[in-house]
């Protein structure tokens, strides 16, 4: 047997029993604490912390490893010091402390005490973990371990344990080092901090236990995924596209975490080995209801035509081909019916590809209806989790989960609730969205003189005017690097072609103006040398802007593809003034015709037995496909149509004035304050404001009640506005005092609460800019308006039935 020698490691955490049945051995229990004195082929020597005096032997593999610092004691002793932050040690500690004490409590059957120690517990463990992750700022660290040794000190308290006397900053005080002074200072404060803590905990309005309660409350859910290993026998390198599919509307709903995998096995990028997180956000309640909810992946190879052709010629390569798909249920991690467990693996088969003719979406499609497969061991393995709350509270309660490294896959439209100054605000470093999905849905192409159909590859790229690629603005999903091209799959000789790829334009608000969408089509051949002379044969384009300032239209579109020349088709003053969709085009495209471009120029002609169709989906806080919310944000370049388009307001969909609520408010105050002087615009602008607080009112929009309050605390900053707001007020009331018809005042009165609340905030802000100035002027003003009230209400017929409303 080899030698017993000292070992640097010197501190470990036992993390199973193990039972004594020598004489040497030394009997362990899960957690407990060892000094490690001597290493000798897979066994250590060494004694508890429990019972310095009992030393022994015990398996290396039952231990795991701790740092810790060692200081010498003595001429052949030493002691150990864990290298774990303090307030970690304290927690460890007390939960083993607790943990004895929570058995007693179960035995002597103290069923609401056990529950609430256990709740505890398991707050700790969770803290602890978030503070030994090591990804929390300074603020947020200090913020937790207050937390945590409040918890500690509540727990001590409640199982009539000792209080813990401490710093400001939260460490244990020494009492050989602190005077009795501070010490007597120390435990008052402590004493008065657990007493108030005490009464938090014990009041009618404590926060109830569990996920389900939060899930409840907060408008926002999150879908952590950790892909833990991917299995699969492919050869090449791969790409796993992974997404939210809801198979009642048959599309998918998210983003796609894109992981590139390379042919050995491993992740291109070494450093996301055991690292491949991303969440899933802005997740609303309507999601959470969905009849059924998937996890899908679509595999894809990048290589060969065919994994089975020979390399005795060359062959292309760059290929990017389908091989197969996944498919998981996880309608119950999401509804809350069973547990989701960030440390619980799944395992999802893989359908693989069996035909030329099979899309990866129709194989979607019949794999969430199918059943069990023959999967060989061929699969992914994965952890889910539900996480609530926005993004910023997610990473804040969850940092061990979701860091830096974590990628963030947004759901394909607006969350519930777009808080101002974070999505549609100016605040500095808010988050101001203007995504633009582009799906390439379908296409039909004729083999033309070929023998056999085509291996089409569709190529996108974002031009700008002069027909320059911009660079860098596509994104084929979350946790993938930005590229100025993106290639499509391709599919073998298949004259209808069905690709349902989603990617991400990310053209910087300012050029989308002048950028469009450039689609080109080529023919891919399984030889290197054929397929190098292989040129474009079609070209398609969309602007991503229309011209009366709007964007793209959401949903499909059927584009015009030409066919000519193949520097004349990726040449922008040959096409853009060319039609780019059927529907606009209908009357133009007839067989065989062509469009001269220019006197002496080329034609290009539209291919019109080829078809392709994409899909757009726009999520801007700052882009809006309605033309008349278009002319209100942008009042100022043509003030002429401001009336008209304060009246057309009233007829925009509510859902896209919620999405630019801050930006609609701040138009609005914008008017009333520029023209301060007259009141010409001041009803208009006053019944908009009704129209969109009643807005904010209805059901469908109630979650936005927070982001108006917020608005109006935060953002709002017209300091006259009090003065116009209130003079149309008083207005509609004595109109209707007087018995004049006011249709406008029984809208107005369901509002009445904002008005009032953009009343007072501006008086507020008023006063604070001139030092109370015109103090007598609001209180005369606010004396007609109730005084006016009165007379209504005393009216033996207007009142009544204004007020029962």
């Amino acid at each position: 047997m080899a030698p017993w020698l000292p070992t640097k490691e010197k501190y470990g955490v036992a993390v199973w029993n193990f039972p004594r049945t020598k004489e040497h051995h030394l009997p362990l229990q899960v957690g407990e604490m060892v000094h490690i004195l001597q290493a000798s082929e897979g066994w250590y020597c060494g004694y508890s912390l429990r019972n310095r005096a009992a030393r022994g032997i015990f398996p290396a593999s039952l231990i795991r490893l701790k740092g810790a610092v060692t200081e010498p004691r003595g001429v052949e002793e030493e002691s150990v010091v864990p290298a774990e932050m303090p307030t970690v040690q304290e927690i460890t500690t007390t939960l083993r402390e607790w943990a004895t004490i929570w058995k007693q409590l179960y035995v002597a059957g103290q069923t609401e005490r056990y529950g609430q120690v256990k709740r505890m517990m398991q707050e700790l463990m969770e803290q602890r973990s978030q503070l030994l992750s090591g990804t929390l700022p300074k603020d947020q660290l200090l913020r937790l371990r207050k937390e945590v040794t409040g918890k500690m000190d509540y727990g001590n308290k409640i199982l009539a344990l000792d209080l813990v006397v401490r710093d400001e900053d939260e460490n244990i005080l020494d009492p050989d080092r602190s005077s009795v002074i501070s010490l007597f200072q120390a435990h008052r404060r402590a004493a008065q901090t657990l007493t108030q803590r005490m009464q938090e905990e014990t009041s009618p309005q404590q926060r109830a236990p569990g996920h389900g309660a939060r899930g409840a409350a907060s408008p926002s859910h999150n879908l952590y995924l950790c892909v833990r290993n991917f299995v699969c026998h492919i050869g090449e390198e791969a790409q796993l596209f992974m997404a939210l599919y809801d198979p009642g509307e048959q599309r998918i709903i998210s983003e796609n975490y894109v992981i590139r995998w390379a042919s050995t096995g491993v992740p291109q990028d070494i450093e996301l080995l055991n690292n491949l997180k991303v969440v899933f956000t802005d997740l609303g309640s309507a999601d959470l209801k969905r009849e059924r909810l998937f996890l899908v992946c679509q595999i894809i190879r990048v290589g060969r035509m065919d994994l089975r052709d020979s390399h005795s010629r060359k062959l292309s390569t760059g290929l990017r081909r389908p091989f197969g798909i996944s498919v998981m249920d996880i309608t119950d991690i999401t509804k809350g019916t069973c547990d989701s467990d960030e440390d619980k693996q799944h395992f999802i088969p893989v359908h693989l590809v069996a035909a030329d003719g099979d899309f990866l979406h129709n194989m979607i499609r019949k794999a969430v209806e199918g059943k069990d497969i023959n999967h060989k061991g061929q699969g992914l393995w994965v952890s889910l989790k539900m996480l609530w709350g926005d993004l910023s509270q997610v990473r804040k309660d969850h940092p061990h989960l979701v860091d830096r490294s974590t990628a963030v896959a947004r759901k394909l439209g607006y969350p519930e609730v777009i808080m101002p100054g974070k999505l549609g605000g100016d605040k500095p470093g808010g988050d101001v969205r203007n995504d633009i999905y582009l799906t390439l849905v379908q296409g039909e192409f004729d083999k033309g003189s070929k023998k056999t159909q085509k291996n089409v590859e569709v190529t996108v790229c974002v031009c700008d005017e002069a027909g320059n690629v911009v660079q860098n603005v596509i994104q084929a999903g979350a946790g993938d690097t930005l590229s100025s091209h993106y290639r499509s799959v391709v599919y073998y000789q298949q004259r209808h072609q069905r690709w349902m790829e989603t990617l991400k334009i990310a053209v910087p608000i300012e050029d989308v103006h002048r950028t469009h969408l450039r689609f080109t089509f080529r023919h891919r051949s399984s030889s290197d040398s054929k397929d190098r002379s292989e040129r474009i044969f079609s070209m398609a384009f969309v602007r991503l802007m229309r011209p009366d300032g709007t964007t793209l239209r959401d949903g499909e579109h059927d584009l015009v593809l030409y066919k000519g020349d193949s520097k004349k088709l990726e040449d922008a003053s040959s096409y853009l003034s060319l039609p780019s969709e059927r529907s606009l085009s209908e009357s133009k495209l007839l067989s065989g015709s062509s469009f001269r471009v220019s006197g002496a120029a080329p034609a290009l002609a539209v291919s019109t037995r080829d078809s392709f169709q994409i899909s757009t989906l726009i999520c801007s806080t700052k882009l809006t496909q309605n033309v008349n919310l278009l002319g209100l944000l942008k009042w100022r370049s043509k003030p002429s149509l401001l009336c008209g388009n304060l009246q057309k307001l009233m007829n925009v969909d509510g859902g896209e004035v919620i999405k630019f609520l801050q930006d609609t408010l701040d138009a609005l105050f914008s008017i009333m304050m520029e023209h301060s002087e007259t009141d010409v615009y001041d009803t208009l602008v006053f019944d908009a404001l009704v129209f969109i607080v009643r807005l904010v009112a209805d059901r469908k929009f109630q979650h936005f009640n927070t982001v108006l309050e917020a608005y109006i605390r935060q953002h709002f900053s017209a300091t006259l506005a009090y003065k116009k707001l209130l003079s149309v007020l008083t207005q509609y009331v004595e109109q209707a005092g007087r018995g004049e018809p006011c249709e406008p005042l029984t809208r107005t009165f369901k509002a009445l609460e904002y008005i009032f609340k953009f009343i007072v905030r501006s008086r507020h802000l008023f006063a604070q800019l001139y030092e109370g100035k015109e103090v007598a002027e609001f209180q005369r003003s606010l004396q007609r308006f109730f005084l006016a009230l009165n007379r209504l209400m005393e009216s033996p017929l207007e009142g009544p039935t204004l007020l029962s409303q």
